[in-house]
């Protein structure tokens, strides 16, 4: 597994979405390179804190995202 190789498959590993034997492959991976121990670390804290900016009960926040935004996100999503 290649580096490149890792970040695709980062979102179906940390879901459990993965072959076990993918798993493996990745774990090794890990094993290997501490530069994609880092990203992974790097990446599980980015999606920890943004999920924690939305704990506050009560956020308006997404009454104040411009709709232009949101429509972006959406197409941009849709098209994976």
């Amino acid at each position: 597994m290649t580096c490149s190789e890792f970040t695709e498959f980062l979102d179906a590993y940390l879901a459990g979405d993965i072959s076990p034997a993918e798993r493996d492959e990745f774990k090794r991976h890990l094993a290997a390179c501490k530069q994609c121990v880092d990203y992974l670390a790097t990446y599980e804290r980015t999606v920890k804190l943004g999920k924690d900016a939305f704990e506050e009960p009560g956020c308006d926040v997404a009454d104040k995202v411009p709709e232009d935004l949101v429509k972006a996100i959406l197409a941009a999503r849709n098209r994976k």
